[in-house]
């Protein structure tokens, strides 16, 4: 067995919290942090042979696992919910002909290499392929990241000559991967745009790095005139704790609006406590439950599907549990619609 003190041997303390991350030293100390290798991740998690026999040893979508969240993970078990959220299990090569490369139509809606336009008013920037770690039920697992040009010249001058987009979408992989060098420049040219007001972050990175949310993020974001949404990726309340609430306080004590999106998935949150504990506990950190998203149908995540109806009920328990702002809306991507599709509940 390979040892943790071996393969991270360039852990941070708390004290080293707010580092710079325009510093290469850095994000090569951020990257160690991750598994991406799985037999020292199930060496770290103590499993034993059987249940390393259900586990993909080449999965065809790399393993990345921040190592703060498998730090979370129960030793010695695969029905922990983060295990099933982050681990290859065999069943991701069970072929379903619903289950498609570009369930949510991504490629249709290319107006550059990183600019989608879906939807009326917004338009999305893909700023990088880098994540903080690999969902196994990514949607965009396979979408063709054709550029790694972090300039956005020719997306930056679509959005100036179409006055009708007013809000952009930061999103990838998770635009947190990009240096503050790099996001300081990108929010110096969309500041400059008169017609768009809003600037929206869609991120994973607090949940398994939060020390990413660093002072010079922190100055970027103060010192932008737009409106910021800041919305975050969380399926389990267990993927939660005081650090990164801390973090996010730090952005909405700057002006931000911070909001919350889940995936509904098979064994992880598909039970009504684990669903109001978390809606919970993010409404107690002003966190609002923006969506709940049916599982986008996406090749080798059959396994995480659960039936609208079972979804459907779920929202209803949770409509007589608590408070209006603390239940997500119910919601699925269906490609070429122009909005998201509310599921409908059965009052």
């Amino acid at each position: 067995m390979i040892s943790v003190k071996t393969t991270f041997n360039l852990i941070a303390s708390k004290s080293q919290c707010f580092i710079d991350l325009n510093s290469p030293e850095s994000w090569r100390l951020i990257q160690r942090k991750n598994f991406t290798n799985l037999k020292i991740l199930a060496d770290f998690l103590a499993l034993n042979f059987e249940q390393r026999k259900q586990l993909l040893d080449k999965p065809t979508f790399a393993i990345n696992v921040p190592y703060r969240l498998a730090q979370k993970m129960t030793k010695g078990s695969l029905e922990d919910p983060l295990v099933k959220q982050f681990l290859p299990f065999k069943s991701e090569f069970e072929n379903h002909n619903l289950f498609v490369q570009d369930p949510v139509g991504d490629e249709q809606c290319r107006r550059t290499a990183q600019l989608l336009h879906k939807y009326r008013g917004r338009v999305l920037l893909v700023c990088t392929s880098a994540c903080a770690m690999h969902c196994r039920y990514c949607f965009r697992q396979n979408f063709s990241y054709q550029s790694h040009d972090k300039t956005f010249l020719k997306e930056l001058d679509l959005i100036r000559q179409d006055s009708s987009i007013h809000e952009v979408i930061l999103s990838g992989g998770d635009p947190l991967s990009l240096s503050n060098d790099i996001l300081a420049k990108l929010f110096e040219e969309l500041n400059g745009i008169s017609h768009l007001k809003r600037i929206r972050f869609h991120t994973r990175f607090p949940i398994g790095i939060p020390e990413r949310i660093d002072k010079g993020f922190l100055n970027i974001i103060e010192n932008c005139p737009k409106q910021i949404f800041f919305v975050i990726h969380c399926n389990h309340p267990l993927e939660l704790d005081e650090d990164i609430f801390e973090r996010l306080k730090a952005l909405h004590l700057r002006g931000c609006v911070l909001l919350n999106q889940s995936v509904l998935l098979k064994g992880v949150n598909d039970r009504i406590e684990v669903l109001e504990e978390l809606c919970e506990l993010l409404s107690d950190h002003g966190i609002i439950p923006y969506y709940l998203h049916q599982l986008d149908r996406v090749k080798g995540a059959s396994h995480f599907e659960l039936g609208e109806k079972e979804g459907a009920a779920l929202i209803q328990e949770l409509s007589k549990r608590l408070s209006g702002y603390a239940i997500p809306r119910y919601v699925r991507e269906i490609a070429g619609e122009a909005h998201k599709t509310p599921i409908q509940l059965s009052f």
